[in-house]
């Protein structure tokens, strides 16, 4: 790994991460079946979809904690979500434990009018209201998470095909989760072309769209779906840092800018501190 790559894995919180040692010590034995960190797909503890069938995805404990952890180590203040799920739960844990912490300094020094604010996006009013129903059992979030339904259709970015919701919670998120929506309940097709075919896959173009609004320092992370990670990174315009790491099966971009002023460099400086700067540093030498 270059210093690229690693000065990138520190910026994640993730270069000495160990998930068992983390769980206990962010307390989340709570989240976790029986009480206990495991990483074993428990059917019991999920929400997703596969194909077009009712079956969800099992959760996968490591990638969940690996999540908070970030959200923890960046000091999130507001997160976009494509997709609700078991994310939810621990993004929003995640930044409850953030106000708890950080909630005067921010309501003195950050302008941020979402603060610690997740804003969770799907087109599925079946796995939205599943999802409220899990969340709803877990204490103190309430006030954390909004659900936002949009519908999903088929469209165009710069003429390549791709998927779009309808409308998106309008915030300044620090950071976005991509990973949704499912390929298979977009409506309508472009030029007789769908996401839903079988030999298709998950396309999304909501990014592209509001990238221009979108602060130095955010994070993107995708969840798996490498050929919509590759569309994003061929037409991403403005300077992102970018590194996938396989035994996540992640991708994860940063924008990677000078600030755009001085109420962004206190954000960055808050929240990202000087390896951000470093980082800045190395790409421009």
């Amino acid at each position: 790994m270059d210093i690229k790559e690693d000065l990138f894995l520190k910026s994640l919180g993730l270069d000495k991460f160990m998930p068992e040692i983390y769980c206990n010590k962010e307390k989340l034995d709570f989240l976790l079946p029986n009480s206990s960190y495991s990483n074993d797909q428990d059917d019991n503890f999920n929400l997703g979809i596969i194909e077009n069938s009712k079956n969800p995805f099992p959760p996968v404990w490591d990638d969940l904690l690996r999540l908070h952890r970030i959200v923890r180590y960046r000091k999130c203040i507001s997160i976009l979500e494509f997709g609700v799920g078991k994310s939810t739960i621990f993004f929003s844990d995640a930044l409850l434990k953030n106000k708890f912490d950080y909630e005067k300094y921010i309501a003195s020094n950050i302008r941020c009018h979402t603060p610690y604010k997740l804003f969770s996006i799907d087109n599925n009013n079946i796995w939205i209201d599943e999802c409220r129903k899990t969340i709803s059992n877990f204490r103190n979030l309430e006030n954390i998470y909004e659900f936002f339904f949009s519908e999903i259709k088929m469209s165009n970015f710069a003429g390549k095909i791709c998927t779009f919701y309808d409308s998106l919670p309008q915030i300044s998120p620090d950071l976005i989760y991509l990973d949704a929506p499912d390929q298979y309940s977009v409506i309508g097709d472009v030029n007789g072309y769908s996401t839903r075919h079988p030999d298709s896959m998950p396309m999304s173009g909501d990014i592209l769209a509001i990238e221009h609004f979108l602060q130095p320092g955010t994070l993107v992370v995708v969840d798996g779906r490498a050929a919509n990670a590759r569309f994003l990174k061929c037409n991403l315009q403005r300077n992102w840092s970018y590194l996938y790491i396989p035994e996540f099966d992640q991708h994860f971009f940063e924008l990677l800018e000078e600030p755009l002023g001085f109420i962004n460099k206190r954000r960055i400086d808050f929240c990202l501190g000087e390896n951000y700067f470093k980082r800045l540093e190395v790409i421009n030498h």
